[in-house]
């Protein structure tokens, strides 16, 4: 029995969190899996699972082996991809983490066409509102609306995102004149608790200096969604993404304060690890929502 066979199915123990699981995960019996992670354990000298009838844990040298096992099987598959991408059509796992705010707005539809075009790819997307380590927690994909920090992650940008300051036509009549973010700590604001400042806004003033506006208001929720439906029932001012904005803004319904002020230095970004052999499908993926926001924004 080969090295890597035993490697793949420590791995498959860890990701199911018990032989059991992993058993009929990968259809293979759970004596077999015992046996292959007991001799990959002989074979290191080195016990690297705390196995009894009620528990399952990773020990010191089980949790540095399966980090460090997981990347160059990672590797050894994405060489067989890559050397295989000529002559075989996409398929396979992808596993995508998303804002929940992309995934619920128009703009998610892009990943949905992805995977109707593509019915051989597995595609798991997860909804999260926190920063996700995409290594750390074996993503292949990141969709990030953010201005872009370096993070050691290779990024490719699918399109320009900004957010307005939006509120009722009825609204700006009662409070006006509303002509400078300062008057945003007046007024009450409906806050999005995903934003990395809460009750501190920033601005950009004309001479490209930073503003920094407190403000406070009947509700504080972690849903820009939410914010919406409360500017809308003109409760206060939102600042909400464009892609969730536009089509209430052309209708009216809402109107756009302090444009001349907003930071235009974010964008939606496609993130993943650097990798020396970058799968097939996740090129495809990129290739695919760089093309699809193209069209449509």
């Amino acid at each position: 029995m080969d090295t890597l066979t035993r490697i793949r199915a420590f791995i498959d123990v860890v990701e199911a969190e018990g032989f059991s699981a992993a058993a009929r995960k990968t259809g293979r019996s759970k004596a077999l899996l015992s046996k292959y992670v007991r001799e990959l354990e002989d074979e290191l000298g080195a016990l690297l699972l705390n196995r009894t009838t009620r528990q399952f844990s990773l020990t010191e040298a089980g949790h540095t082996y399966f980090r460090t096992a997981s990347d160059i099987l990672k590797e050894i598959d994405n060489l067989a991809d890559l050397v295989r991408e000529n002559n075989a059509d996409l398929k396979g796992k992808l596993k995508v983490t998303v804002p929940r705010t992309f995934i619920d707005a128009d703009v998610g539809q892009s990943l949905i066409d992805f995977a109707k075009e593509n019915p051989q790819i597995s595609l798991e997307i997860v909804a999260e509102d926190r920063f996700v380590d995409l290594i750390e927690e074996g993503f292949d994909l990141g969709i990030r609306i953010t201005k872009l920090d370096d993070s050691g992650m290779i990024a490719r940008k699918l399109s320009d995102f900004q957010v307005y300051a939006c509120a009722t036509p009825a609204f700006v009549a009662e409070n006006g004149p509303l002509t400078h973010p300062s008057e945003l700590s007046r007024v009450p604001f409906l806050i999005d608790t995903n934003s990395r400042s809460h009750n501190s806004l920033r601005f950009v003033d004309t001479n490209g200096e930073n503003i920094s506006v407190s403000v406070t208001g009947p509700i504080e929720v972690n849903s820009p969604l939410a914010t919406l439906r409360a500017a809308r029932a003109g409760m206060g001012i939102a600042m909400i993404p464009d892609f969730i904005a536009r089509p209430h803004i052309a209708s009216g319904e809402l109107v756009s304060l302090f444009d001349d002020f907003i930071a235009k230095d974010r964008g939606i970004y496609a993130v993943y690890p650097h990798r020396r052999y970058l799968p097939a499908k996740v090129r495809a993926l990129v290739d695919y929502l760089h093309a699809w926001f193209k069209r449509y924004s």
